[in-house]
């Protein structure tokens, strides 16, 4: 008996259609974001802000406040990862469906902030899902939060001439800087 070899699986109808319709279908995600906050800490005050009127992140085609991973495709994580909330960012990113984006913002969830060194916090949130954006900051400003996500819609934008798939946990991700 010989060894049969199959071919990589596919996820959706993203890899069986021609490239115009890639750049449609990557056109309406990249305007159409839907976000889950993961708000742990400071941080995630000025997610807030970013969604209210004076920075109205929704001009941009985001959608704030999905109401579960199920019906989001971009996950924020704003605020201080410890090692007892580990579990909970792993299963929630686990249910969004393809594709998925995350965006790390905040000096406590890029690398632990001025908490590095404690025992009980996570070095990044990188450690446990792959990351598509950083926005360092302590805390970041509302106008970095815009900055990354259109640095994120970008990417998005580039998908179809790249055909890299969704994206999530590309190897050289974005660095927003204020």
């Amino acid at each position: 008996m010989g060894v049969v070899r199959l071919g990589q699986p596919t996820v959706g109808l993203l890899p069986q259609v021609p490239e115009p319709v890639k750049y449609l279908l990557n056109w309406g995600r990249r305007y159409s974001l839907w976000v889950f906050n993961f708000g742990l800490a400071c941080c995630a005050i000025e997610f807030i802000s970013a969604s209210m009127s004076k920075h109205d992140f929704i001009r941009l085609g985001v959608i704030p406040f999905a109401p579960s991973p199920r019906q989001a495709d971009l996950m924020v994580v704003s605020g201080t990862v410890t090692d007892k909330m580990a579990p909970a960012i792993k299963r929630l990113y686990e249910q969004m469906p393809e594709p998925k984006y995350v965006i790390s913002f905040g000096a406590c969830s890029n690398c632990g902030g001025p908490y590095w060194d404690s025992y009980c916090v996570t070095k990044g949130v990188d450690q446990l899902v792959p990351v598509d954006v950083y926005v360092p900051g302590c805390p970041p400003r509302p106008e970095a939060l815009l900055h990354g996500i259109m640095k994120l819609q970008d990417k998005i934008g580039g998908e179809a001439r790249r055909g890299s798939g969704s994206g999530s946990g590309s190897q050289y991700p974005s660095l927003v800087r204020e």
